[in-house]
């Protein structure tokens, strides 16, 4: 079997898979039930100063797709809400139970220097593997001056990660906010002051849902209701994009990446180490499947890298960054055309009404010849733009796929174009 071990600034876990900062993590009775079942790290529910704030009641509401699977959750729980003393000696004796795992800390305080130093010294004390500033929740806390309020403005982010890196000696992850237009803009910003690596992304403030009986939201405290973070599979196309962004950015590049958002299972783990993740946080799956579904992620991420003959993790992590690139150097003479399997098409219309009514009217619709009540469905090539849409609204898996044509033309982008007017000579 593959050898899932792993070194991320020095800290070494068994596997990639750690446990995000959030309820799963919230105690040790719920980490030691984690790190029983598999998982090769955690970090820990982020931690503040005391008095702890007081969450509201009801906390999650979700997003479902038309079949009822969850997409993703919404939450407005705030950090940690137990003392901070109880936390420091719990997360002291874990790391004492659990030496072989990776134990890291989430933290967020206000933006005094003498705050960040004090609550520092004291995580430090614990024998813990790192931290992870947060500086990304999108609620609640922002209203503090803390969380997204820091990671929204790229000179706060620089200007706490500094002081962090000044007082402490363990790794210091910034945990980066994707309510922002340019991914890189806090990265480089967390890489000037210092910080070891990055994780992403945190939360996306949402609404998920009005209750159009009601009127009121699916999660109303009281009548009212708040934006929230949301998280789980609908945010994985997301994070990947700013994941790679920090990947294929030359200013960025070195900087080591824990990936979070949306993963679910081995191959969106795989995904993410791709694209050049060291380590891979979970915490929706977890919640909805419980602690056991590591033994899943493992299992197949071992046997996928035994197919592809990878034998460490390493092997094939940011294989797929060289292959991201800007819109402008695509080939703007590759062309695909869709193929329908006659074999395996369920003549469910499904492609026609796609193409007919909203892309290019390139399927076309003709009686089969021994059965005049059933429907034949090809592709008219000629009208084919390769936009992938029949294949999308297809229900039968590998019925519809796109063929590559040879165009007889040489390789060009939009750089080299004629029709563009500032073409490279």
């Amino acid at each position: 079997m593959a050898d899932l071990s792993t070194s991320f600034l020095g800290i070494h876990s068994p596997n990639p898979f750690w446990l995000a900062s959030a309820p799963p993590t919230d105690k040790a009775f719920n980490v030691y039930r984690a790190f029983e079942a598999g998982w090769g790290g955690a970090v820990w529910k982020t931690l503040g100063e005391d008095p702890p704030p007081v969450n509201a009641c009801s906390r999650y509401s979700v997003h479902r797709d038309i079949q009822g699977k969850v997409l993703g959750i919404n939450n407005i729980e705030l950090i940690t809400d137990r003392p901070l003393a109880v936390n420091l000696e719990e997360i002291r004796q874990t790391k004492k139970d659990w030496p072989d795992r990776a134990l890291l800390v989430s933290l967020m305080v206000p933006c005094e220097e003498s705050s960040w130093k004090s609550i520092l010294t004291q995580v430090e004390d614990t024998g813990c593997d790192g931290v992870e500033l947060n500086f990304g929740c999108p609620h609640g806390m922002p209203e503090r001056g803390m969380g997204a309020a820091v990671g929204q403005v790229p000179d706060y982010i620089e200007m706490v990660t500094g002081w962090c890196k000044q007082h402490t000696h363990v790794p210091v992850i910034v945990k980066l906010t994707p309510n922002i237009t340019d991914i890189l803009m806090p990265a480089q910003a967390a890489m000037n002051a210092g910080a070891d690596a990055v994780s992403l992304i945190n939360t996306l403030s949402s609404i998920s849902g009005i209750d159009l009986d009601t009127l009121s939201p699916y999660h109303a405290i009281d009548g009212q209701y708040t934006s929230g973070g949301y998280c789980g599979p609908a945010v994985k196309p997301i994070a990947l994009n700013m994941v790679g962004q920090i990947a294929r950015n030359p200013a960025t590049a070195t900087l080591p990446i824990s990936a979070i958002g949306g993963i679910s299972d081995w191959h969106d783990a795989a995904e993410f180490i791709a694209l050049g993740a060291g380590t891979v946080q979970v915490c929706t799956a977890a919640m909805l499947n419980g602690f056991k579904i590591i033994g899943d992620m493992t299992d197949g991420l071992s046997r996928w890298m035994d197919s592809k003959g990878y034998r460490t993790i390493d092997e094939f992590r940011g294989k797929a960054v060289p292959k991201l690139t800007d819109w402008k150097y695509l080939n703007l003479n590759y062309k695909t055309v869709a193929h329908i399997d006659q074999n395996t098409c369920i003549h469910c219309g499904r492609c026609f009404a796609a193409c007919e009514d909203t892309a290019h009217q390139a399927v076309s619709m003709t009686p089969l010849p021994d059965n005049l009540h059933q429907t034949q469905y090809t592709i008219i090539d000629e009208e084919c733009v390769g936009c992938n849409l029949c294949q999308i609204t297809c229900p039968i898996p590998d019925c519809i796929t796109m063929t590559e044509i040879d165009t007889g033309n040489s390789a060009i982008n939009w750089t080299q174009h004629p029709a563009n007017p500032f073409r490279e000579q």
